[in-house]
Order: structure tokens, then C-alpha cells, then sequence
């Protein structure tokens, strides 16, 4: 299998981390991209021109995130990042989409950081870094479980995320719990191995 990524993308970082978490990542080659240049070789594969892609054994390209981590999973592993069926499963998923939010807005506001600088861009960061911090918020309060899931994997490459790129606004200072569970879980090997370099 091939992954498009780049090593910065805390989208790529959630899917290449599963992959360690599953003892994949020797069935695994990474493809440093450029989403941002829609090289042909990605646009082959996916026509929105985004990382992570992978592309399967059978040729196959898959993206999205969610969609890519799922396919992995699937293959079985080491863990199952998705537990089969009721609440523990959907804390997990419900987990996965708050920090899948989280990687959404801080995202955009990285990519508003490089245009101009004006009353309606300001506005759209604004915005952003209010839902990244009612996120923490709702994160803080909660009892994060440990164990490896899809959830715990997701909230860690957000937060590796926001420490990469917003370094000025350190999240850790109003959260100690979320701050004391990022520390220990950190630790794991997928997150230790895959934390992205400035």
C-alpha cells in the first residue's frame, strides 16, 4: 500500500499512527505530497487533490481520514481502533469527530495565516480558534481513556497539531487534565514515533 501525506498533516499523522497502532506500517510506503500543488499522481487517485490517500493493495485509492483508518482497521491488527458495537463504540467515533473538528479549525486558520490580512479573514480565525477552544474545553472535562481507539488516536494527533502550528497559544495551560492525559498517552509508541517536526 502507498500514503500520500505530509508529515505535518495532523490527518496523515492520525492514519500512518492507527497503522503503527495495528502493526501495518511495514505494509505501508509513505509518499511525501503536496496536496497544494495537485500533483498528478495524487490527482489520479483523488480527484480533490487531498492527503492522506491511500492507495490499497488492490490498487484501490481511498481518502479521508476517517474512511482510510476504517479500511485499516478492517485489515485487522494488533488493537481494534473500532469497537464493535454500542457505547464504547460510539464514544470512540464521538471522540474521533471532536478532534477531527479540532483539526478542521485549526487547519483553516493555518491556511488563513498565509492570505492577506483583512476584516473577514480575521473574523473566519476568530471563529475557528472559539470552536478549537470549546473543544479543549469539552476535552478537559472529560475521563480520557488510555487505551488505543480511534478516538484517543485522533485527540492526540490533534493536539500534536495545535502544538506544531500554534505554538504562541499553548491549549496545555487551560486544560490540565486533557494536559495530563496528552503526556502519559503521548508516550505510546504510534504518537511518539509519529509526532511532527516544526
Amino acid at each position: 500500500m502507498q500514503l500520500f501525506h505530509s508529515p505535518a498533516s495532523p490527518y496523515a499523522r492520525k492514519v500512518y499512527a492507527c497503522a503503527l497502532a495495528l502493526g501495518l506500517e511495514n505494509r505501508i510506503t509513505l509518499v511525501p505530497t503536496n496536496p497544494h500543488i495537485s500533483p498528478a499522481e495524487l490527482l489520479a487517485q483523488n480527484p480533490l487533490s487531498k492527503i492522506p490517500c491511500l492507495i490499497t493493495d488492490d490498487g484501490e485509492g481511498l481518502y479521508d481520514s476517517r474512511v482510510i483508518v476504517e479500511y485499516l482497521d478492517s485489515l485487522g491488527g494488533a488493537v481494534q481502533l473500532f469497537p464493535k458495537a454500542g457505547p464504547e463504540r460510539f464514544a470512540a467515533l464521538r471522540l474521533q469527530a471532536l478532534a477531527d473538528g479540532i483539526m478542521d479549525a485549526a487547519v483553516g486558520r493555518r491556511m488563513e495565516v498565509m492570505r492577506p490580512q483583512e476584516a473577514a479573514r480575521d473574523a473566519v480565525m476568530a471563529r475557528q480558534k472559539a470552536a478549537v477552544d470549546r473543544a479543549l474545553d469539552v476535552l478537559d472535562g472529560m475521563t480520557l481513556p488510555q487505551e488505543l481507539n480511534i478516538g484517543t488516536i485522533a485527540v492526540a494527533c490533534a493536539l500534536g497539531y495545535l502544538t506544531l502550528r500554534f505554538s504562541d497559544e499553548p491549549w496545555r495551560e487551560g486544560n490540565p487534565n486533557l494536559t495530563a492525559w496528552f503526556a502519559k498517552f503521548g508516550l505510546l509508541p504510534c504518537i511518539a514515533s509519529t509526532k511532527p517536526k516544526a
